[in-house]
């Protein structure tokens, strides 16, 4: 038991910041990655041929080839000493966890968003990245609200409005600096009336798109939180139902199944590998089910 314990470990370890592994974390993916049999036969120091790591995946070694390919970098990780030639592929223990987690993640994100994912670029290198970005993930802002945030961050700075808040309903509202236009309107030449009524007509129309405008970032700001708010419960949900399903596995198992010592003493990493085979096996088969029927619930109750 030991044993399979120490590879688990050391697979965390060695993927420590993978951002695939990043990806497959707290997913059912992870318990397939980590409870695979050919993980007993991997030695860390030892290099291996593409038709054997092929026969491992259930996969040809031209497909294997093919998923190579594309991330020979990622791979890799620009090791001198490995002996791979033109027509030789040899893999390591670091390269065969990575290209399994390729393997895994094809289906649902094809090469181009694993390439996404790693940051590789169109010339197959990866983009490194830099100390701010690593700490603090920007998010990706929406167009419309980029440019609304500009228009309204212009019209603050003309000295025409003031933000106030009301006292009672707290509600912030964007009115006419009277003080301003006041001071602005004395300054001005002598005109005619006419002239002036124009510019209170403009100034008019003015506070009237900016209503429109205040209203529109509202509306996008209040959609986007609530957008977030959902996407992360939807994600807290998919993570209990998880845990749940690993329990209940456990559970299962461990009353099925009766080892004696002597079993445990001497097949401790055969019995690791097959209790997370149990496990793994009991998630694919309910997961699907179990999560749709409680993220269903959570979803008819936002609607009442």
């Amino acid at each position: 038991m030991e044993q399979a314990i120490s590879i688990e470990q050391r697979i965390k370890e060695v993927l420590t910041n993978d951002p695939l592994f990043q990806v497959i974390q707290d997913t059912p993916n992870e318990q397939h990655f980590l409870s695979e049999p050919y993980l007993l036969e991997l030695i860390e120091k030892k290099y291996y041929s593409t038709p054997e790591v092929a026969s491992w995946f259930d996969v040809t070694d031209a497909q294997l080839r093919y998923y190579i390919k594309p991330f020979e970098e990622y791979l890799f990780d620009g090791q001198a000493t490995n002996p791979t030639t033109a027509t030789l592929i040899r893999l390591d223990f670091k390269a065969i966890l990575k290209l399994r987690m390729i393997l895994l993640l094809k289906d649902e994100y094809r090469v181009k968003g694993l390439k996404q994912l790693l940051r590789i670029n169109e010339d197959g290198h990866m983009i490194k990245r830099s100390p701010t970005s690593e700490i603090l993930a920007a998010p990706i802002q929406d167009k419309r609200l980029d440019t609304l945030s500009q228009a309204f961050t212009q019209m603050m700075q003309t000295g025409l409005f003031l933000i106030e808040q009301d006292e009672e309903s707290e509600e912030t509202k964007i009115v006419i600096n009277e003080a301003f236009l006041h001071q602005q309107l004395q300054a001005l030449p002598s005109e005619s009336s006419q002239e002036i009524e124009k510019l209170h007509a403009l100034t008019a129309q003015l506070e009237q798109k900016n209503q429109v405008l205040a209203e529109k970032v509202e509306e996008i700001l209040t959609s986007n939180k609530e957008d977030i708010a959902v996407k992360i419960r939807e994600k807290h949900i998919e993570q209990n139902a998880l845990r749940r399903l690993e329990s209940e596995a456990l559970e299962q198992y461990m009353a099925t199944k009766k080892w004696g010592f002597f079993a445990k003493l001497f097949h401790s990493s055969q019995i690791e590998i097959e209790k997370k085979q149990y496990i793994a096996a009991y998630i694919d088969e309910h997961f699907t089910e179990q999560l749709t029927q409680e993220l269903n619930q959570y979803h008819e109750h936002l609607i009442e």
